[in-house]
């Protein structure tokens, strides 16, 4: 008999106790194959405009996921073999010389390997489908997707796992050669000393955290801190002191804390409470690079996945913000006009809210007094007048009607942002007419257009009699703007009104805004969400291995505890009540820090993410405590299992 068959009949004996490095390894060859499928996936490419930047990102994602992935069936493996510990120590105490038996470890686990690449290309390829649909759906595409499996997909996902295959079947034949015997009877004594707590330290990580936290929430135009320290250095202090005072947290605060709950000796010998509590205290040490990592990940994959979701949940109401007509345009040709007016008005899945014609002018302007930014000293305005501002006002809903006389003004502004934007009310600007020049004061600033963003760009709006005395010396334009039901499907109206624009109409419509909006945002959550996904498995799946770990070296003091008398309720209940404390810890610290990013975040942007990060960190609480309680279960039934 080869040592080859013995690890294949090896594996068919303990396949219970394979099963969950087996697993995991399928995971991630689906999670790796699926994405690399979108990336190569020909619905995806026939669609899109934007298949190329979406073929990109996803190449550059991949990178990303490699490494993780990595890690993560590393981990896993190093889970795995420290089951095995004892099973190679048995090995070697009947005589079985080291080289067999690293042998056997590497075929184990390379036959494990290749049969987890086998069904996660068979389980990735069917979900694929399921993927893109997904997708498309997120980016505002409604298209029916084809099943068809990509050989490039197969092949790149072949070469990296086989890869990452062969290395941690290394690890397993190192096994046998990189611990003594007796370490390896040992393997689940290992590491059980009382840690220290420091005062000093433990106060330290409130101070790490707190500095990070401080830096982050502070006005980056205004703070001398990050004027001094750079825009580039100051995120990288914030995400060491934030990292080093987690770790600190959970490596020396909660050491300290635990040790403080001991003293109230009423609630310590209360029940089991002693063993719950030395048990969290004996180990949360060895823990704490593992919680740091899954609070680190937690917060970095809420915020990103917050962030996408909020460009995406906003979407509508910035469009909105830019083009408050369903299409604009610059009146060239009349014919042009009552062709655009015949195919709206003809329209069956639409109907016509508004068509109004609206007098504007074109005129340069000195705007050095408003000492903006970003802008040079001069910029193009487009000029309406009064009248006509406060008539699109009425038709758009708006109850901010203007009253202006003789040289007064009012500058609408929908990207408003009181950090970069200038400080128009009050300023005076210079418009320049036939070499003349014609002060005007903006008395008004509203936060919001009447017409197109893409067609009209800067407007302001001066006094009727202004307007009427400026048109004499300049070329008027006259902008149409059309309002209609159902904007934000009207895919067909607005590329049969393209085809019959000219390109210096400056045609925008509010569908194709929207629909741009969609795309981007849509890929950037459904990125986010991806990604959010794997990392939040991975991360719980760390700890329900980690646990299972401890939960096997602890069998046996739980079978004494059941011999003195102890229910399994009592042992169910200080179970729960430990991984509590380690589910809990590095979920709160994780949408600790996610908050200040997003706050952080939102100030900057003025934008409100309040519902859209809720919903986020709801959905993302709710799974978390799905791995709880699969942990405590697992937990249970591991040291209440007797043979």
């Amino acid at each position: 008999m080869t040592l080859f068959s013995i690890a294949s009949k090896s594996i068919k004996k303990n396949f219970s106790n394979y099963f969950l490095y087996f697993a995991s390894m399928i995971f991630s060859i689906v999670i790796y194959f699926v994405f690399v499928s979108l990336k190569y996936d020909t619905t995806i490419q026939a669609t899109t405009e934007a298949s190329q930047k979406i073929s990109s990102v996803f190449s550059g994602a991949s990178v990303v996921l490699i490494i993780f992935v990595a890690i993560f069936i590393w981990y896993s493996n190093s889970f795995f073999t420290r089951k095995r510990k004892k099973e190679v120590g048995l090995y070697s105490l009947l005589g079985v010389r080291k080289k067999q038996i690293g042998r056997m470890l590497f075929y184990e686990n390379f036959i494990m390997g290749a049969l987890a690449l086998i069904v996660g290309i068979v389980l990735g390829s069917v979900l694929s489908k399921f993927f893109v649909m997904i997708l498309m759906k997120v980016m505002g595409y409604s298209v029916i997707t084809n099943f068809t499996i990509s050989i490039e997909a197969i092949l790149n996902t072949i070469v990296v796992f086989t890869i990452i295959t062969l290395v941690t079947s290394f690890h397993g034949y190192r096994l046998i050669y990189r611990f003594k015997l007796i370490e390896l009877f040992q393997a689940d004594k290992e590491g059980e000393q009382e840690p220290r707590g420091s005062l000093i330290i433990a106060l330290l990580s409130v101070i790490f955290i707190g500095i990070g936290y401080g830096l982050a929430l502070q006005d980056l135009m205004d703070s001398a801190l990050w004027r001094t320290m750079g825009f580039m250095i100051t995120p990288l202090v914030i995400l060491i002191t934030v990292i080093l005072g987690t770790y600190f947290l959970f490596s020396t605060l909660t050491v300290y804390l635990l040790r403080i709950s001991r003293k109230n000796t009423k609630k310590y010998w209360s029940g089991i409470n002693l063993i719950g509590t030395s048990q969290l205290l004996f180990r949360i040490k060895g823990n704490a690079r593992t919680l740091t990592v899954i609070a680190v990940l937690s917060a970095t994959t809420l915020t990103a996945v917050g962030t996408a979701y909020s460009l995406y949940y906003n979407n509508r109401s910035n469009v909105e913000m830019a083009d408050p007509s369903s299409m604009t345009f610059i009146m060239i040709d009349n014919n042009v006009d009552e062709k655009v007016k015949d195919l709206v008005t003809n329209s069956k899945d639409h109907e016509l809210v508004y068509h109004e014609t609206i007098p504007t002018l074109q005129i340069d302007a000195d705007v050095t007094n408003l000492n903006s930014l970003f802008s040079s000293d001069e910029m193009i305005y487009t000029v309406i007048s009064n009248g006509g501002y406060n008539k699109l006002a009425k038709l758009q809903s708006r109850n901010e009607m203007l009253s202006l006389k003789a040289n007064e003004a009012a500058v609408l502004d929908a990207a408003y942002n009181e950090k970069f934007s200038p400080a128009y009310v009050g300023s005076t600007v210079s418009l320049k007419v036939n070499g003349q020049n014609e002060d005007i004061t903006f008395k008004f600033l509203k936060k919001f257009n009447v017409l197109n963003l893409r067609t009209a760009g800067a407007t302001i709006v001066v006094s009727d009699e202004l307007f009427t005395s400026l048109k004499q010396d300049t070329t008027q334009e006259n902008m149409v703007a059309y309002k209609i039901t159902k904007e934000d499907d009207a895919k067909k109206l607005t590329e049969e009104i393209q085809a019959i624009m000219p390109e210096q109409a400056n045609f925008s419509s509010f569908y194709e805004d929207y629909a741009a909006g969609l795309e981007s945002s849509g890929l950037m959550i459904f990125m986010g969400g991806f990604l959010g996904l794997v990392f939040l498995t991975a991360t719980g799946s760390i700890i329900y291995f980690k646990q299972l770990t401890e939960a096997n070296s602890d069998k046996e003091r739980y079978e004494i505890l059941h011999k003195i008398g102890v229910n399994k309720r009592e042992v169910k209940r200080t179970i729960a009540k430990q991984m509590l404390f380690i589910f809990g810890l590095p979920l709160l610290a994780g949408i600790a820090h996610c908050a200040v990013a997003l706050t952080a975040f939102s100030r900057l942007l003025q934008m409100n993410l309040v519902i859209p990060v809720l919903i986020c960190m709801g959905v993302y609480t709710c799974i978390y405590i799905v791995y709880y309680f699969l942990t405590v279960h697992a937990y249970y039934k591991t040291v209440t299992t007797t043979k």
